[in-house]
């Protein structure tokens, strides 16, 4: 026996399954922002929890505490000696920021990262305050090389003061304007001192020559300064975002799915 739908029944059956099918399809969706946010909390939480993360940052600025001890006097006399560093988790903690998006479900962008610097709650990096302090006393000026914008000077001020760090002013706050490469406020306070030191957590930091080039590219060049390594340049650990993390997809914005393709690609196994 032939079994005849009618017209109206057919069209109830349809949208039925497209009601049925929409939940599945935000699921998925759902599915695919829980595992990047994911993928972000364990990169935080080794920041927040880890001892080991402790100990690296310790370790870096003892390490550089032993090459002030290493500068000779007569440099001193002029004056003129700078340490040129970055601030965000280099200097300031900024964890807090991305904890606190996962726990709204909400993307990193540009108004999120105002809201945070706006309420000037960032504290140090395990060991940054007392080494430069330490630096000052010796008579070495500290310049604050960040890509936070202009804007937010006055409330990274609060920071820098509440946390007691020396040169904490707008005249040693050298943020960025329209470009995100820091190589002209390098050269800029070049001009009147010599930069004894630069501490940061991505290679940008440093040189020009890790602006977004390739991860092998990178490579050569980090290998290249071999010797400058824990000697003029001092690198703080950060496995939550930086430049490192623009070159897994080749500087290019990508949708979740994309990345995830990615960086499987990039694995290697055995």
């Amino acid at each position: 026996m032939k079994i005849k739908f009618c017209p109206n029944l057919k069209k109830s059956i349809c949208i039925l399954f497209l009601v049925l099918s929409v939940p599945n399809l935000q699921a998925q969706d759902k599915s695919n922002t829980y595992d990047e946010s994911q993928m972000k909390a364990y990169s935080i939480l080794w920041q927040q929890t880890a001892a080991e993360y402790r100990a690296l940052c310790y370790q870096a600025f003892n390490l550089a505490s032993v090459r002030l001890k290493e500068i000779p006097r007569r440099q001193f006399r002029k004056g003129n000696l700078a340490i040129i560093t970055d601030l965000d988790e280099t200097i300031l903690d900024n964890s807090y920021v991305g904890a606190q998006l996962i726990k709204e479900h909400k993307q990193m962008n540009g108004a999120e990262w105002d809201r945070w610097t706006a309420v000037s709650k960032a504290t140090e990096v395990p060991g940054a305050v007392a080494f430069l302090k330490e630096a000052s006393k010796k008579g070495i000026t500290i310049f604050y090389v960040s890509n936070r914008d202009t804007a937010s000077v006055e409330n990274t001020l609060i920071d820098l003061k509440r946390l007691e760090l020396p040169n904490a002013d707008a005249a040693h706050c050298l943020f960025k304007t329209d470009t995100s490469s820091k190589e002209i406020r390098r050269k800029k306070i070049e001009e009147n001192y010599k930069i004894v030191m630069l501490m940061g957590d991505n290679l940008t930091d440093f040189s020009t020559a890790f602006e977004k080039n390739s991860i092998q590219d990178r490579f050569d060049k980090t290998d290249l300064d071999q010797k400058k390594w824990g000697d003029k340049f001092i690198v703080l650990p950060n496995c939550n975002y930086g430049e490192w993390e623009n070159a897994l997809y080749n500087y290019e914005r990508k949708s979740d799915d994309e990345k995830v393709k990615m960086r499987m690609e990039l694995l290697k196994g055995f």
